[in-house]
């Protein structure tokens, strides 16, 4: 009897030796949040030029595009008609994310959004907490994220048409 105890706790001793080797080790998703290919996307939660709330984890299971941009920035606005156009052929979530807080204007934004006639959601980054997290700096700047989550292409620069067709396809 006393060998079957003393076998059993050391069988459980070990048990919980691996176990806490296993967890202690275990890369997470949490582990892995970041701005480079790979990374999972570091989450967020605004609200957008239509008075919707957006969170970009509400889109798992499906790939996003997100897109900095501000009215002011030419680069942003030669690239907004191929977005839109994007958008209608492949129906891709885009989340344009309009630096607010560097725009002159509020009704900017609604002008922006009424002349280019964009029907994609537009988040508003008012205090740009969002733009800080993902370490905007040149605008535009556009990340394809997959549909678990994890950041495929990134660039900095505006995009046109067939570029996005691109990046949307290796994302299938």
């Amino acid at each position: 009897m006393k060998k079957w105890i003393i076998s059993a706790v050391l069988l459980a001793m070990m048990a919980w030796a691996v176990i806490e080797f296993v967890t202690d080790n275990k890369v997470t998703e949490a582990d892995n949040i970041g701005l480079e290919i790979g990374n999972t996307a570091p989450d967020f939660k605004l609200e957008t030029w239509d008075g919707e709330t957006v969170k970009l984890s509400d889109y798992r299971g499906e790939p996003v595009m997100l897109n900095f941009w501000a009215t002011w920035c030419p680069p942003c606005r030669s690239e907004m008609p191929d977005i839109e156009r994007f958008y209608q052929d492949t129906g891709m979530n885009i989340l344009a994310i309009n630096l607010t807080k560097t725009e002159s204007d509020l009704e900017d934004v609604g002008q922006f959004v009424e002349e280019y006639g964009l029907s994609f959601a537009i988040p508003l980054d008012q205090d740009n907490v969002v733009g800080d997290r993902y370490q905007i700096r040149p605008i535009p700047t556009t990340y394809m994220i997959d549909s678990d989550g994890v950041i495929q292409f990134y660039v900095f620069g505006p995009l046109n048409y067939d570029q996005l067709m691109l990046e949307y396809n290796k994302l299938k």
